[in-house]
């Protein structure tokens, strides 16, 4: 199968990202401005957030670890919703 380099590049970064977020501790939040920064272009917070809605290993990566700039709950967490991802870092 062939790929383009944009599909390259996309699979790398969300990997990054991916293997970024399995670094944050248990009891412990991240932003995902914070993740950008991790990897070296804190303009890529948007695409953490696409990374992380399409997590394809939601049991091994921990996503609802990350949270918004000011700590709050993300409204569109997507595996269950804010209240999923209240109870999980609970």
């Amino acid at each position: 199968m062939r790929y383009n380099s944009h599909e390259v590049n996309k699979m790398n970064t969300f990997e990054e990202i991916y293997e970024e977020v399995c670094l944050i501790p248990k009891g412990k939040v991240a932003s995902y401005g914070y993740i950008a920064c991790r990897l070296g272009n804190p303009r890529l917070s948007r695409v953490v957030g696409y990374a992380l809605h399409s997590n394809p290993r939601p049991y091994e990566i921990p996503c609802h670890r990350v949270v918004m700039k000011d700590g709050s709950l993300t409204p569109a967490f997507a595996f269950g919703g804010i209240n999923m991802q209240r109870k999980l870092l609970e």
